[in-house]
């Protein structure tokens, strides 16, 4: 369905990746963290209690979730959108101003609600441009939420290289264009971000051809950051390195213009088809009443035909999931299904965020160079961002034509985490290295699987709430190990000196990293046993979804 003014689900993909580029506010706090406690002569446990409120501001997203959920009859996303773009303003403006003496000293407690409402921000920009894309793409989630969950992580590395471009050695003007430049971008783009269900039958190619472009970005960025440091690069080939960098920004545009070029063709054939086919409604989508008929029925055939193999009443644990309205927070909340992926995430998100906040700390113990230790610090986006597109696209694979349940890549990725963090513990040359590799892939792995197995187990409609209470898990969980595990050992080992002088060598972490490898172990054990409590739901449910759609399409 072609929405007046080219507006279609393509041109909201495309808008939708530009706002995630530019809303990863909270992995860019290490570029203005120092001018911040110089200028409010902060202490460094001050400087902490900021970056706390930070890190809870940008997982906070449960407000986001809600208001989402009841503006989808007045705009869907772009209530959400507009309130992301003023708390970012209303946030770092008058940090900005703090810190360049335009206003007085801002008291500590004033300071940390201002970076919570910047920081909280972003849970705006991604609950309005994830749910959007999962509701436009139901039945290649996985891959489109890879895409901006990916895009989200590596944004923090777009930002840093336009203000080394830019305003290279003025800490001060990040702060500014923190406060302008996702505030007027996602004001100009809000009105393209818009929920199309309309289904076509093209939609896989289209939607690779945004999964390359973001792959090539990644790829161009791990090229720059291992360049710069490895050599300081001059002006005018930092100019350049930049300006080709925005050309593949810009290339989602050409990807959406070609996605709205196929829509009128797509609507010819799917007019024919509707036309023979009664059960198609105008919309291209199937009716509620055939829908609901059509859940019910536990287990079709692979072959063509759609011949039942299997029939009765569905079990106790089946009948949640199919009711004719998506689950509450509340009613989620009510499910084993919710708690098991919630600890779950709390162990996997936790320790993967407790590793990427110690890792200096870690390689100044083991002996790496501050150089050595920024490189791992930058490619941590990037791995980042490979686990997050990675596990959506993969998992969109084997579920379409192997039938394989969701869960069973969260058990995977977590097992792989807790390799990650034992090979860190050995403190053998190149550990470090190798095992942030492991630990930063499966860590974005989780971002990206855990919303969409939310919207396929709990449904699309109130998937911002339920996601943004599940996402709690993170904070918590990295709380909890960074703070009463790898701070409370680390303490217990320099005693009360404090000084990382006092620790060389793996011992001072590797009891830490032992226990967060035990940590991200439990949690593949208990991704696990949702693997196996929903597997019927899929192989019953989701998988024959997706074969008679396929089949439809041909």
């Amino acid at each position: 369905m072609r929405i007046a003014g080219g507006r279609t689900k393509w041109s909201a993909t495309a808008a939708s990746i530009w706002i995630q580029c530019t809303s990863g506010s909270i992995y860019c706090f290490g570029v203005y963290s120092s001018l911040l406690q110089s200028s409010q002569g902060y202490t460094r446990t001050a400087l902490n209690t900021v970056a706390l409120f930070k890190d809870v501001g940008g997982n906070a997203g449960l407000s986001s979730g809600f208001l989402y959920s009841s503006s989808v009859a007045g705009g869907g996303p772009r209530p959400v959108l507009a309130v992301g773009a003023v708390l970012s303003f209303a946030g770092f403006f008058p940090i900005w101003l703090a810190v360049t003496g335009a206003i007085p000293r801002l008291p500590l407690p004033l300071m940390c609600l201002l970076m919570f409402l910047a920081s909280n921000s972003t849970t705006f920009f991604n609950t309005a441009c994830v749910v959007t894309a999962a509701q436009n793409f139901p039945d290649n989630r996985g891959t489109v939420v890879g895409i901006m969950k990916g895009f989200l992580g590596l944004s923090g590395a777009i930002l840093i290289q336009l203000f080394r471009t830019s305003f290279e050695g003025k800490p001060s003007y990040f702060l500014l264009m923190l406060a302008v430049l996702p505030t007027l971008l996602t004001l100009l783009l809000m009105s393209f971000v818009h929920v199309n269900q309309a289904q076509h039958r093209r939609e896989k190619p289209v939607l690779n051809g945004f999964s390359l472009i973001s792959l090539v970005v990644a790829g161009y960025l791990m090229m720059i950051i291992i360049w710069e440091n490895l050599q300081p690069l001059p002006s005018l080939t930092r100019i350049f390195i930049f300006f080709l960098l925005l050309i593949l920004l810009a290339s989602p545009a050409y990807i959406a213009i070609k996605g709205n070029s196929q829509d009128p063709v797509q609507q010819q054939e799917e007019a024919l088809i509707s036309e023979r086919n009664p059960l198609i409604q105008e919309d291209n989508r199937l009716d509620p009443r055939v829908t609901r008929e059509y859940e019910t029925i536990p287990v079709y055939d692979k072959m063509p035909g759609r011949v039942p193999v299997a029939s009765g009443p569905p079990t106790c644990g089946e009948r949640i999931y199919m009711r004719d309205n998506d689950l509450t927070l509340l009613q989620a909340m009510r499910t084993i299904n919710f708690w098991l992926l919630f600890l779950a995430m709390a162990c996997g998100m936790g320790s993967g965020l407790a590793t990427v906040n110690n890792i200096g700390q870690i390689g100044h113990s083991l002996g790496y160079t501050s150089k050595e230790t920024n490189t791992l610090v930058s490619l941590w986006s990037i791995w980042n961002f490979l686990g997050r597109f990675g596990a959506g696209y993969t998992s969109d694979y084997f579920l379409q034509s192997k039938g394989y349940a969701r869960p069973l890549f969260i058990s995977i990725t977590l097992a792989i985490m807790s390799v990650g963090h034992v090979v860190i513990s050995s403190g053998i040359p190149g550990a470090l290295y190798i095992g942030s590799i492991f630990v930063g892939l499966c860590y974005g792995c989780q971002w990206s699987l855990a919303p969409i197995i939310t919207s396929e187990i709990f449904g699309l409609r109130h998937m911002g709430t339920v996601f943004n209470m599940i996402s709690l898990a993170s904070p918590l969980g990295s709380y909890i190990l960074s703070v009463k595990v790898v701070g409370y050992l680390f303490d217990m080992k320099v005693g009360r000196l404090s000084d990382l002088r006092a620790c060389a060598n793996s011992h001072c972490f590797m009891i830490s990293f032992l226990v967060m490898g035990s940590v991200s172990f439990s949690g593949s054990i208990l991704s696990l046993v949702l693997f196996f409590r929903t597997r019927r739901f899929y192989e019953h449910i989701i998988f024959p979804r997706l074969q008679n759609l396929k089949r439809d399409s041909t």
